[in-house]
């Protein structure tokens, strides 16, 4: 709620309770005192959701003075819902979001700068790198709590078939014999790989630091700019030469998304689905009885393992009252052993070094040790604080990577509309 909204709605409140025999605080809290804070999660998976309402049910029974209340969200409209809610004088105090959404509401004044709220403890736990993800004009906007490699998941029969080396963490695949795999495992009604490209923007572009690439970087003044080199064509050129000229990844997968891929996986149509590390649950749950999977390392490239990554992070809403307060459930809820249970939940990794280090993240079962393996190699994602992605994302990156990867354009045609129309459309931000 922006400043003025708030005295009106303080206003209309006072009336209200006025009209109709109640009392309250001036300060929006309840007639006895207690703090009402309202969090918005976006755990949508039941681990996620149970682990989530558990800890809000113990903050609610240590803290009888700050009672926390659990509102569900959606990752489908989450941008637009709080550009409303903001605008709206409705957002929730406590906001779950990813850092790359994060952009546009931090410039806009609508989310709390946590620097001088920040538990040293806290601050100290997370990695820099992690931190940079939130950071906005030397403000920090958000906490980010929940980090996701991409890997390959692969059908262990057909690997081991295949004669192929297995990569580990330590000794991952190059690109070209990620290539190379993918021609061997590819038979009559089976693909190598299937490239699940509804959205392939993110994909693109975090996994494009391994081979070097960027796309986005920014000009002594600090402006972003676009240009699309060599490091930039790494991952690009792999991914369409498997489509067109090896036949090697499946066309069709090209408009799905990674559950739509799983039926094919199952089946055996896929010997190998590049996805988030988080998949693994639907594949626990919908797999075969008898199915063999395992979770291979992304490629490595010129970059070698660097990926780029966009936390879930946790904000304080800045027309929250109770911004202190706030900030004490968020580190109630990041507390090292919570933030297991988020993890573990949300079947992703930990950003805090304390809770990285627990021993349920480091065992051989569905590959989780694979995926903490590779934190160390996780970036910030290129474009993390750029103003002007969403648009550039939806309006030209999108098209124009679905078209390359199916063949309709060539790489200087691309290039071309990334950056040529993509500067456009970041000038209009960075007047």
């Amino acid at each position: 709620m922006r400043p003025l909204a708030r005295r009106v709605a303080a206003a209309v409140t006072t009336l209200a309770l006025l009209l109709t025999g109640c009392s309250s605080t001036d300060d929006g809290r309840d007639a006895d005192g207690t703090i009402r804070l309202r969090f918005q999660s976006l755990a949508w998976q039941k681990e996620s959701v149970d682990a989530n309402k558990r800890l809000v049910k113990e903050w609610n029974a240590a803290h009888p003075d700050v009672q926390v209340e659990y509102v569900q969200g959606s990752w489908d409209n989450v941008h637009d819902q709080l550009l409303t809610s903001f605008e709206g004088g409705e957002a929730p105090d406590i906001i779950h979001d990813a850092s790359d959404d994060l952009a546009d509401f931090a410039y806009g004044g609508y989310l709390t700068d946590l620097r001088p709220l920040l538990p040293g403890q806290l601050k100290a736990d997370i990695p820099e790198q992690s931190w940079r993800t939130t950071t906005f004009d030397g403000g920090i906007y958000g906490v980010p709590f929940l980090q996701e490699p991409r890997v390959l998941i692969a059908n262990t029969k057909l690997l081991k078939a295949s004669g192929a080396r297995i990569p580990t963490p330590e000794n991952p695949w190059s690109w070209a014999e990620f290539r190379e795999v993918s021609k061997a495992l590819t038979g009559k009604g089976r693909y190598g790989v299937a490239w699940p490209l509804k959205e392939p923007v993110s994909v693109t572009l975090n996994l494009g630091l391994s081979g070097g690439g960027r796309l986005f970087h920014r000009d002594p003044d600090g402006k972003a700019e676009l240009r699309f080199g060599a490091g930039d064509q790494v991952v690009t050129g792999t991914i369409r030469d498997q489509v067109n000229s090896d036949r090697s990844a499946a066309r069709t997968a090209l408009g799905m998304g990674g559950s739509d891929t799983l039926s094919g996986f199952f089946g055996g149509r896929y010997a190998m689905v590049p996805l988030g590390f988080a998949y693994r649950q639907q594949i626990v749950e919908q797999a075969p009885e008898g199915f063999a999977w395992t979770v291979l390392p992304a490629p490595a490239g010129p970059g070698g393992q660097a990926q780029g990554v966009s936390p879930q992070t946790l904000s304080v809403a800045e027309d929250s009252p109770y911004k202190k307060e706030a900030v004490a459930f968020i580190d109630f809820l990041l507390r090292p052993p919570n933030m297991v249970r988020l993890a573990r939940g949300d079947w992703m990794l930990p950003t805090g070094t304390t809770a990285l280090a627990h021993p349920s993240l480091h065992t051989a079962e569905h590959g989780w040790a694979t995926g903490t393996a590779l934190a160390k190699h996780l970036r910030p994602a290129p474009a993390q604080t750029v103003r002007g992605y969403p648009e550039w994302k939806d309006k030209v990156a999108t098209p124009a990577l679905q078209e390359y990867y199916s063949g309709a354009i060539d790489t200087a045609e691309l290039r071309e509309r990334l950056v040529d129309d993509g500067n456009r459309v970041l000038a209009r931000y960075q007047r």
